[in-house]
């Protein structure tokens, strides 16, 4: 082209003098090339700034070029896009003369790199419309970007085309097809795709494979395929041994994980940091802490990863003080830490109940700035729900800048667990009103708040919401599900879900005896004790809380005292205040009061809040106001607060006539500004809850709630029901003292 300008020229100034014409030629020729060598210059250093991150200083040199060329227009996009600036990018790519595969890969490999999914679709096909041909490079974002988000079916797309244009031989593309596959949970057709490469498998498309047995949880999968490896010949590499390390730390195969570990050392990859960080995961979360610690002191370079797999694993497996001890040295040794440090420690100082501390590390926190980082702020208010603080909680909640589900779920549990059931229930509507939708985890917290204030209407919306989504069947859910429903007295409902339920464990048997056990089933409980043996499954801790419980309301007290014994000399379960006062309930129950106070001075245990109750009430039955008087001024102690034993112990003064005593308690009571809170009732009826207090006349069916009380008394005097005057004032005539018991 060049040649034909040159003689186009000579023929111009042909006619003038040879020595014009040299030095015109001359000239032109001069122009030429300082243009080509101006724009090759220019190209170079708009390539240079681009790579280097500096994208503005690359869009001066790009408008000052006289002349832009195919490689300056991409180059430009591709700076752009790089750096996240896509609206920028996709400027340029508009203003581009004419658009190549190139072109549109940069731009396509840009969106797929910031996670814009249906952007980077939508350029996809738009680029072939116009008659460009993706290469392997677009293909290769394309699925990587399936692959970290999860889009199967956007996946299904590519791998569609790649058959239909016969990019599917390639061995990298099927190796990114096997590594899309299998992180979207669709490990069968990775299984397909690796099975038909045959002789051409290499390292990579094995590690891709491992890695996708480990990712969908098949730890024994992966730790079988990394020994079929072995047998090939293949060789592991800094991505192969951190995966079966994970699949064993899955499993906790610590044997297995130990041979790896000595694989690792004969292949010469022990100094690498990413496999001395699985190591140290890997046996911390199979309990060897001791190997962790050795693998963390070998180190050579402090990697905050690993000190983080640590201190989670430590928090994890109760060694909390120990977690702490690591995060000190983590500071005195000046690591960087991130906000996968404090989450851990936060989580520490909840369980250690330490408010003094954890407030210093929020403040820690608050200085180096981490506080706006959605990690530490779930953790936050995670911690302050589990210290009590609840008020501190919901304000954190509300200075989070940014809030997901972990953020919602946080709060809610932590109003489940300090007892504002009702307020976890608006908040979880509010997470719904924002467009969040629910987990797991925040529909076992609802459901247990569900449970606790029997709302069995709003508990099956939840369940029927739950089956709409599509989310997979949970454990921990279908626990929640048959506790609301055996709470709420519906034992056929809880007993379905029991059926349906593919896995039962010892918090599921322990839910269907006390439930059965609430609702005064108790022989039909202690049943499912034996099928539960039956199956295999250890009873624990709560277990036999709940047996005791039904024993007590079935008036079984040989059962009772057999499975207190037991706990403790067939399963080595050392009996805590909850099962001494199941057993005082039952003593009492069963009038053996002596029996009752022996066993309390014989605890293992100090006796606690619960324990003195169930033996003042035991008391009150039986008229035992010596032994009433003990329980009470122990509760006096423990729970000052507390108006019941003031109450109880007065009306026994009243029941045996002891009038001054029992106004002494009351001016004791009134002295210490204790009030008694009235009793309180509620039912769920149409979706609205409907709350009563004791001798309530406020609610606008008063009338007809009251007509239906009497007509109730009616018939169950009629089946032989007298009233026990002792519980009721004694500064009343007997007919309102009646009534006083029946609207109570």
């Amino acid at each position: 082209m060049i040649m034909n300008k040159l003689h186009s020229k000579y023929l111009t100034v042909h006619h003038k003098g040879q020595q014009f014409e040299l030095r015109v030629l001359t000239h032109f020729v001069h122009s030429i090339v300082d243009a080509t060598q101006s724009k090759f210059e220019s190209n170079l250093l708009l390539k240079r700034l681009s790579v280097s991150g500096r994208v503005d200083d690359a869009r001066q040199v790009f408008d000052e070029m006289p002349r832009r060329d195919e490689f300056s227009w991409n180059t430009m996009i591709a700076a752009y896009a790089n750096s996240g600036r896509l609206t920028e990018a996709k400027q340029v790519v508009d203003a581009t003369p004419s658009k190549t595969a190139i072109t549109w890969s940069s731009l396509i490999s840009g969106y797929c790199r910031s996670e814009c999914g249906s952007e980077a679709s939508r350029l996809f096909w738009q680029m072939q419309l116009e008659g460009e041909r993706p290469s392997l490079y677009t293909l290769g974002s394309l699925l990587r970007l399936c692959s970290k988000l999860g889009l199967l079916q956007r996946g299904e797309m590519v791998h569609g085309y790649m058959v239909k244009t016969r990019f599917d031989s390639n061995v990298d593309v099927v190796t990114c097809l096997v590594d899309m596959y299998a992180k979207c949970n669709g490990i069968f057709e990775a299984e397909c795709l690796f099975e038909s490469l045959r002789d051409r498998r290499n390292h990579v498309v094995w590690t891709v494979m491992l890695t996708g047995y480990s990712h969908n949880g098949d730890g024994l999968k992966a730790m079988e395929f990394f020994c079929d490896m072995r047998v090939q010949g293949v060789e592991s590499n800094q991505f192969t041994f951190p995966s079966v390390l994970t699949a064993s730390a899955s499993v906790l195969a610590l044997s297995f994980g130990a041979q790896v570990h000595g694989c690792i050392v004969q292949s010469g990859f022990g100094p690498n940091v990413f496999v001395q960080s699985a190591l140290v995961d890997m046996y911390v979360k199979c309990g060897d802490h001791i190997s962790a610690r050795k693998v963390l002191r070998s180190m050579e370079v402090d990697d905050v990863v690993s000190w983080n797999s640590m201190i989670v694993g430590c928090v994890r497996q109760g060694f909390i003080r120990e977690a702490l001890s690591l995060f000190r040295e983590m500071r005195s040794r000046e690591l960087k830490i991130d906000d996968y440090t404090y989450p851990s420690v936060l989580n520490s100082f909840a369980a250690l109940k330490e408010v003094k501390n954890a407030v210093a590390i929020h403040w820690l926190i608050v200085k180096t700035g981490f506080e706006v980082y959605q990690l530490v702020g779930n953790a936050l208010v995670d911690m302050y729900a589990k210290l009590g603080n609840i008020e501190f909680a919901v304000e954190m909640f509300r200075h989070m800048p940014d809030k997901d589900v972990i953020s919602w779920t946080s709060l809610v549990t932590g109003y489940a667990q300090n007892g504002s059931h009702e307020k976890a229930l608006k908040l979880f509507c509010g997470m719904r009103d924002a467009g969040i939708y629910p987990d797991h985890f925040i529909i076992a917290s609802i459901l247990s708040a569900c449970a606790e204030l029997t709302l069995m209407e709003f508990g099956q919306q939840i369940h029927a919401n739950f089956i709409k989504s599509g989310l997979q069947a949970s454990l921990s859910v279908d626990n929640s599900f048959l506790t609301l429903y055996a709470k709420c007295g519906c034992l056929e409902e809880a007993h379905r879900v029991f059926d349906s339920m593919q896995v039962q464990n010892v918090i599921t048997w322990t839910a269907l005896i006390v439930g059965y056990a609430q609702n005064g089933r108790g022989k039909e409980s202690l049943k499912f004790y034996d099928q539960m043996l039956a199956t295999g499954t250890q009873p624990d801790f709560i277990t036999f809380i709940g047996l005791l419980f039904a024993c007590s309301h079935a008036g079984l007290l040989e059962k009772g005292q057999y499975y207190f014994e037991l706990m403790n000399r067939v399963y080595g379960i050392k009996p805590g205040p909850e099962h001494y006062a199941c057993m005082i309930d039952l003593l009492g129950r069963s009038g053996k009061l002596n029996e009752a106070e022996v066993l309390v001075d014989e605890m293992a245990v100090e006796p606690d809040g619960t324990v003195w109750k169930a033996l003042l009430a035991a008391c009150r039955v039986h008229g035992k106001i010596e032994l009433g008087e003990r329980a009470a001024e122990n509760l006096f102690i423990l729970e000052p607060k507390n108006a019941v034993p003031y109450v109880q112990l007065s009306n026994m003064y009243s029941a045996a006539g002891r009038w001054e005593d029992a106004a002494r308690i009351r001016r004791l009571m009134k002295s210490k500004g204790i009030l008694k809170e009235p009793g309180c009732s509620w039912i769920e009826m149409n979706g609205q809850v409907h709350t009563f207090m004791s001798e309530d006349r406020s609610h606008s069916w008063t009338t007809e709630v009251y007509s239906k009380i009497d007509e109730i008394m009616m018939f169950i005097k009629e089946a032989g029901y007298v009233p026990d005057m002792n519980f009721a004032l004694h500064d009343m005539d007997k007919e309102g003292k009646e009534l006083g018991l029946a609207y109570q």
